[in-house]
């Protein structure tokens, strides 16, 4: 089975998790920032990962410290649980609509960290902690840790809740797709240089 536990404490966050990459959707996340449970709760169902997490983080400073470490943790627990990435399709897209909202999420697991993220959020902030800023941090700090090529483009938008909601729920979607066995191959690491890495 595909899982991992990954315990991440440092002076801002103290991170415990329990990850299964074949899953059907069940969580359970607390992480004191409302909204961004919201979202991984999205990104868990729409990817059809399970998920324990509970997070203890400086939130009366403000969310950036619990959104990029909980991204690191859950990046970590996604590349613990792939190994060298042995039968894994790689690659993985979705259009997503949310309303009046429209986002193309796409992942490359290349081994490769980086995100490109292209939102217009009309507000500054979501709820009373969540800086809509931290959604890029969120995925850039994903995309390290695991080591994949992301995109998120907003195509259309203008309620900032469901702009960031497609993101979660696309990304669920195409990475869900990218960690999916390859039935055709599954037992080799896509990649014509033989590694993933």
């Amino acid at each position: 089975m595909r899982q991992a536990e990954v315990t991440r404490n440092t002076s801002e966050t103290k991170i415990q998790l329990t990850l299964a990459v074949d899953g059907t959707g069940q969580q359970t996340i607390k992480t004191g920032v409302g909204f961004l449970d919201h979202m991984l709760e999205l990104f868990v169902r729409h990817g059809r990962f399970n998920l324990d997490l509970v997070c203890d983080g400086d939130i009366e400073v403000d969310a950036h410290h619990t959104t990029e470490d909980v991204a690191i943790a859950i990046g970590r627990a996604f590349s613990d649980s792939l190994g060298e990435r042995r039968g894994i399709k790689r690659y993985g897209s979705m259009l997503l609509p949310m309303d009046e909202a429209l986002v193309m999420a796409a992942i490359d697991i290349s081994g490769r960290g980086m995100a490109v993220v292209e939102l217009d959020i009309p507000s500054e902030k979501i709820g009373q902690q969540f800086d809509t800023e931290l959604v890029e941090e969120f995925f850039i700090a994903f995309a390290r840790e695991i080591g994949a090529t992301i995109h998120l483009h907003q195509i259309a938008g203008k309620n900032s809740h469901h702009i960031v909601e497609a993101c979660f729920k696309g990304f669920g979607r195409a990475l869900g797709e990218a960690v999916a066995i390859n039935q055709a191959a599954p037992d080799e690491i896509p990649s014509t240089k033989g590694t993933i890495n």
